[in-house]
């Protein structure tokens, strides 16, 4: 891992202006080549219009340029059509597509329903111009479909998420989008180390990371020293990731690790160094808020990831 005097060394410099991406400007380091980079910040609105135009627009309106893609049926052409090009018109990327199933699921037909679902996910991220269509690699688990279980670090395990994301990527063979595991805290991917070993046995350009620095973070190391965690992910994962997810962590004790998901800002993640290193990746990689309660939790996440970016424009 990277050791803490690097992230140290990456100053930022941060300017925001009101209804767009903030954008980081490194001056120091590896960032020193890239004067300018934006980040697009994304999450649900609560109460927009249904139409493509005044969803894209009310993602705008509260300074977001990233957002999930919309709940579209791949046949109906004439919607995905409006819809990129009214996300298109607003400036709003449209993140990702998820398919949160259990691609390794115990019953074979629900297995076989499963992966139907994902590749249908991968096809409209294709068609509507999103980022990246992810879900996670599965669980062995019977009861909780994304559950912990002992061969969730099996090769047998690690055989089936090669396999699966083979099958998917090449029934679709995407040109601008991207298939991805999200990183889980009791399954592959569970690291940097373990995602690369997946991208070089998968073997496809189709297939992306998808960072969720959050779920990667299993043990009180991590927890304390997430910079060395962020910093490692992006040294060695960088360029393959398609879009990340923003989330905050604290620790609620009591007489085990009890890892809690809470609002933005509240928690332990180093956010200076996440978007640092986010702003600094190549063609705008989004940052999607999700798992908060409400619109409240929302809005005080958002306020937060502005904030830390204009802490640093001053």
């Amino acid at each position: 891992m990277p050791t803490p005097s690097l992230s140290r060394r990456r100053f930022l410099q941060t300017t925001l202006a009101a209804g767009t991406a903030f954008t980081v400007a490194p001056t120091f380091g590896a960032f020193s080549s890239n004067p300018s980079k934006s980040v697009r910040l994304g999450a649900p609105v609560f109460g927009a219009p249904a139409d493509p135009d005044g969803l894209a627009k009310a993602h705008r309106d509260l300074g977001y340029r990233a957002a999930y893609c919309p709940n579209i049926d791949l046949a109906d052409k004439e919607r995905i059509r409006d819809t990129e090009a009214a996300f298109e018109k607003h400036d709003v990327v449209i993140a990702e597509v998820g398919r949160w199933v259990n691609l390794m699921d115990s019953d074979p037909e629900k297995r076989k329903q499963n992966h139907a679902f994902v590749t249908e996910g991968l096809a409209l991220a294709e068609a509507v111009g999103a980022r990246c269509c992810v879900d996670i690699a599965g669980s062995f688990n019977e009861e909780v479909w994304y559950g912990p279980h002992p061969k969730n670090f099996s090769q047998e395990f690690f055989d089936a998420a090669v396999e699966n994301a083979r099958k998917i990527i090449d029934a679709v063979k995407p040109k601008r989008t991207k298939f991805a595991y999200e990183m889980m805290g009791w399954a592959r991917p569970d690291s940097a180390d373990s995602y690369l070993a997946l991208l070089k046995a998968i073997d496809r350009p189709g297939f992306a990371v998808h960072l969720d620095p959050c779920n990667a973070i299993n043990c009180p190391e991590r927890f304390y020293d997430n910079t060395a965690l962020l910093n490692e992910c992006f040294d060695k994962l960088g360029p393959h990731i398609a879009s990340c997810h923003a989330k905050d962590l604290s620790w609620e004790v009591e007489m085990n690790v009890h890892f809690r998901e809470v609002v933005l800002g509240t928690g332990c993640l180093d956010y200076k160094t996440f978007l640092a290193r986010l702003a600094a990746l190549p063609g705008e990689v989004p940052l999607m808020i999700e798992h908060m309660k409400d619109k409240e939790e929302y809005d005080r996440s958002r306020e937060y990831v502005f904030k830390v970016a204009s802490m640093y424009s001053r």
